[in-house]
């Protein structure tokens, strides 16, 4: 029978095999990766999934206001919560329409 200590040496010793396989086989993972990426012209980006920005186009999903305080200039876009200028105009007695633009 095996004793405590023998068995955690053999576990200490299918520790390092099992470290010593697995980085193996990621390198040899890693390798054909590479091979792949360079015989197709891919690139990091290509494989991450994340597409080339256009040309000209501009980055970020920016919305164009619909909304203005002609007094002060301010704007708002419609999405979100109403801004505190357009708050306080509306309980004064103003109307939403009043303010597109």
């Amino acid at each position: 029978m095996d004793t405590i200590q023998d068995l955690l040496a053999k576990r200490a010793e299918l520790d390092k095999k099992i470290a010593d396989a697995r980085r193996e086989e990621r390198s040899t993972a890693i390798a054909k990766v590479r091979a792949l990426m360079a015989e197709h012209g891919l690139t990091a980006a290509d494989v991450a999934g994340k597409a080339p920005q256009a040309a000209g186009k501009p980055t970020g999903n920016k919305v164009a206001p619909k909304y203005r305080n002609k007094a002060t200039g301010e704007t708002w876009t419609g999405r979100g919560l109403q801004p505190k200028w357009l708050r306080a105009a509306l309980e004064s007695g103003k109307k939403l329409a009043d303010f597109i633009i």
